[in-house]
Parts: C-alpha cells; structure tokens; sequence
C-alpha cells in the first residue's frame, strides 16, 4: 500500500510505502497509547474525586469497589468462622484433659489445692526488643501446634491413669490391711515355744490376742476359698487375692462368710473365738504365697502411719528377725508383685496346713 501526500509546500508529491507489518505496528502503538490515557485519566479521576468528594464520582468508586470488599469480608468471615470452630474443639479437649488431670491427681494422691487444673499457671518475663503482631496463617499454625499438644497429653494422661488404676488394683488385692482393730500381738510369726508341749516349733502365723466377738476383717479383697471348722484352726475363713496370694483367719468364734462369697478390702467376714487348739479368744492370721506361709508382719507394715496395728506390726517384723537369727531358718518365699489386675481364681479345697498353733 503506497500514501501519496500532496502540499503546496512541497516541490514534489511524498510518497510512503505502508506494509502490513507497519501497519499493525502503528495500530498496536496507537492502542497501547489509548490505554495509557485511560489509565492515567481514571486514576486523576478517582483521586480528584477522593479529595474533592465529588458525590456522582464517589458513588461511581463505591459501586466499583463493592465487589471486592465483599469478597475480603467473606473471606475475613470464613477463616474467623473456621478458627472459631477450632478454638471449641480445643476448649473441649480442655475440659476433658482438665477431668483427666483431676482423676489422676486423686489416684496419684495429690491434693487438689496442690496442682489446680482450672488456673492458668503463671508467665511473665522481660519486655520484648521488637515484637509485631501475628499473621492470619502464625495464628492457625499456632492453634495447630497446641491442638496437637492437647491431644498427645491427653493419651499421655491416659496411658498415666490406667497404669495408676492397675497399681490401685495390685494393693486392694495385696493383705496390708489389719484383720483386727482391737488388742495386742501375742505371737510373733517364727520359730517359739510351743504353749501346749513347750518345744520349739514353727508359728506360721501372727496371733492378735482380742476380746471375744471382736470382728475380723479381711486384709484384702479376694474370694472365700473355705469357711470352715477344722480340727486345729477352729472355725476357719481362707481367702485366695489371686496371684497365689491367700489369707487364713483362724479360731473365730463366729463365721459370717461362706464358700464363694466374693469379698472386698475390710468387709467383716468372722469374730474373734478361742476355737480349735487355743489357749484363749485371739486370732491366728496368715499369709500364704504359693501355698508357703509367709511372715503377715511384712505385710502390714506398709499399712498407713496411723492405723491401730502399724506399730504392732513393726515390733512383730523385729521381734521375728531377732528369732530367725537364733533358731534355724525357714525356707519362704518371698511374694510377688501381681504384674496386672489378677483374676481371681474359682473357690478350691481348703488347703490350710496342719503345724502347731494356738
């Protein structure tokens, strides 16, 4: 395409040769040239309407503008309405941790004044250098990172709670309790002088010189294996613990158990009688492990500090290693620690020993 341009002020006719790659290069300037114009018009319009406060143009502005404020305040909407549901979630996994914490202190013996679950322990330090104000995403990662934390102590605490109830279960079912409440310790556990024939015998047991009548209570909980008369115990209770942990409680006046009866730690199951071979109304108390009669006084001296029979019990324990030095030793085994919550074990034949008592 050839532009021929005639002016009187020319010699000659000027003539331009225009190809189509010209062509579009001019038409592409001139575009881009109206754009920028545009641009930089609706930016001097929009700001001379700010300051002068034009009210034609500043509807114009708002109702260009509505869109996306109504977009940033839904999306300001949104993630307020997603942390909120994460902060209930949170608050009920802090409740729950919090009944947790309150149950495992009472298991573990803490005293709630000791250790509050419900206030906030207390934070302080030294004013910070610089300090700046945390982004929308620092928050949600911050709730994360605390979520999580909640859970993993929340199993923590459980995993705490059940190893303190099974540990609770072991010394219900270990015989620290005293069968007695009233008199003395008559005999110690150990090698003695018989009180029929006066030669040197093994005393399998404690005996707890009481009134007649006096109630026997049972040093753990377990499963009556007999209730009985037997020709030298008298009026006989046996309880098996589970864990090849057994209780005799001999020459009761009165037995208030039968054979089967599932017991609990303290239940009244006898009363103290001079029945069998006895000099007089007392109990004989034994602990068998694995049918070999242990010393009763080891016991019951984990009992607490103020129960009747504690010191009793300790004077027995050192009254019966000053015998075992002197007389020959009894082979015994000493008992086991139950591993778990041991089952207790179906009602058997009575298997009380036959040896010298009183």
């Amino acid at each position: 395409m050839q532009i021929i341009v005639v002016d009187r002020r020319f010699a000659s006719a000027k003539t331009f040769s225009l190809t189509r790659s010209k062509l579009a290069l001019t038409l592409g300037a001139l575009g881009i040239a109206v754009v920028l114009a545009v641009i930089g018009l609706y930016a001097v319009t929009f700001r001379a309407a700010a300051q002068i406060k034009i009210p034609l143009v500043k509807d114009l502005v708002s109702f260009v503008m509505r869109d996306e404020v109504a977009r940033n305040e839904q999306f300001v909407r949104d993630n307020v309405s997603a942390l909120a549901r994460r902060m209930g979630e949170m608050q009920a996994q802090l409740m729950r941790l919090d009944a947790l914490g309150e149950r495992v202190s009472k298991l573990a013996g803490i005293r709630p004044e000791e250790f509050n679950f419900r206030e906030l322990p207390g934070r302080g330090g030294a004013e910070p250098a610089a300090s700046r104000s945390m982004s929308l995403e620092e928050l949600q990662n911050e709730m994360e990172r605390i979520a999580t934390g909640v859970a993993n102590r929340q199993d923590y605490m459980d995993i705490i709670e059940s190893e303190l109830m099974t540990a609770q279960v072991r010394r219900t079912l270990l015989p620290q309790n005293a069968p007695v409440v009233e008199g003395f310790v008559g005999s110690a556990f150990g090698m003695r002088a018989d009180p029929f024939t006066g030669q040197m015998a093994m005393h399998a047991g404690l005996d707890f010189a009481a009134p007649a009548g006096t109630p026997i209570y049972a040093a753990a909980g377990g499963v009556v294996a007999s209730a009985e008369t037997h020709a030298a115990y008298g009026k006989t209770v046996e309880i098996r613990h589970g864990n090849d942990l057994s209780t005799v409680y001999a020459h009761a006046s009165k037995l208030l158990v039968k054979l089967g009866d599932i017991v609990r730690r303290g239940q009244i199951i006898a009363e103290v009688g001079t029945t069998g071979r006895s000099t007089g109304p007392h109990l004989h108390f034994e602990v068998h492990h694995k049918g070999v009669a242990q010393n009763p006084a080891k016991f019951l001296f984990a009992q607490k500090k103020n129960s009747p029979l504690a010191g009793l019990a300790t004077k027995s324990a050192q009254a019966t290693a000053h015998k075992t030095r002197k007389a020959a030793p009894v082979t015994t085994e000493e008992p086991a620690k139950p591993a778990a919550s041991p089952p207790v074990s179906e009602p058997a034949a009575s298997t009380l020993p036959t040896g010298t008592t009183d």
